[in-house]
């Protein structure tokens, strides 16, 4: 394993993150208490839901943690849809990325595309 790479339950080698905006739910309650703080904190946050197996998925998550760094002020959330079955059953595409603002869902996005995915963390910064 690479200094200053984890792997996650889920498989997918997680970059340590120093500025910790970066979380990994790693279970339905997890996720569930990761909802219960955007919710109530109202901090703006993107949630990517992914799958180990997906081959999209890994070729944009290191971007995606890259992104967490340039945007600070969004919490960033992955959740693999395996590790967190229940409360990832309506996720129909991976990746899916949802976007909350004032503790509500005001967008998502389907497939990868950095550059896309770019703009519309900017946009909910």
């Amino acid at each position: 394993m690479e200094k200053g790479i984890e792997e996650s339950r889920s498989g997918i080698n997680l970059p340590k993150n120093p500025q910790g905006t970066l979380v990994t739910a790693t279970s339905d309650d997890n996720l569930k208490e990761i909802f219960h703080q955007i919710r109530t904190s109202k901090t703006p946050a993107v949630i990517n839901y992914g799958a180990s197996w997906c081959r999209v998925c890994s070729q944009i998550f290191p971007a995606f943690c890259q992104l967490s760094n340039k945007f600070p002020k969004l919490s960033f959330v992955y959740a693999d849809i395996d590790e967190c079955p229940e409360t990832t059953q309506h996720i129909r595409y991976t990746p899916t990325f949802h976007f909350y603002r004032d503790g509500e869902r005001v967008d998502e996005m389907f497939g990868a595309g950095e550059e896309r995915l770019h703009d519309r963390l900017w946009l909910h910064s």
